[in-house]
């Protein structure tokens, strides 16, 4: 009786696994079908940068864990994993409300990259005014404390 409610239960997930890829593949092609090139394009480079960092970072948590929680390493190696992995999470912190404070000021859609003292910020914008060069480059300096020779900021329409 286990057998058969194994061999049911995985046919079912089997049967929703290739449901879900046909529904994928329908709904890509009306999305596609509907949306102009260059907002698909705009949207598709956000969504998949959000999702590779996303990715790269889960990543890395996952390894700075294994770290940790193995029996093998040395004391050292666990607090130094411990402190990347902080270290990480406060980045992330600090890009998501810098994004969000960005996005506050009219824009519909930014990334940001920090590597060292250097700042990159993608702005979904055909071309930016004076003015809103500045209202980024404010909230960048504000909240990162960067110098502005360190901030780049580029627009993707």
């Amino acid at each position: 009786m286990k057998k058969r409610t194994k061999i049911i239960i995985l046919s079912f997930m089997i049967i929703l696994l290739g449901v879900t890829a046909y529904l994928n593949v329908v709904l890509n092609n009306q999305v596609t079908k509907t949306s102009s090139n260059n907002i698909q394009t705009t949207a598709s480079y956000f969504a998949t940068y959000r999702t590779d960092r996303e990715t790269s970072r889960d990543q890395a948590i996952l390894y700075y864990d294994a770290i940790i929680e193995s029996s093998a390493s040395t004391t050292d190696a666990i607090t130094t994993a411990q402190q990347a992995k902080l270290d990480l999470i406060s980045q992330m912190e600090t890009e998501l409300v810098v994004e969000s404070l960005i996005k506050a000021k009219g824009f519909s859609d930014c990334v940001i990259t920090m590597n060292g003292n250097n700042v990159n910020v993608v702005v979904q914008a055909k071309e930016l005014a004076s003015t809103e060069v500045a209202q980024i480059v404010s909230i960048v300096q504000q909240q990162l404390k960067t110098d502005i020779k360190n901030i780049k900021i580029i627009p993707v329409e």
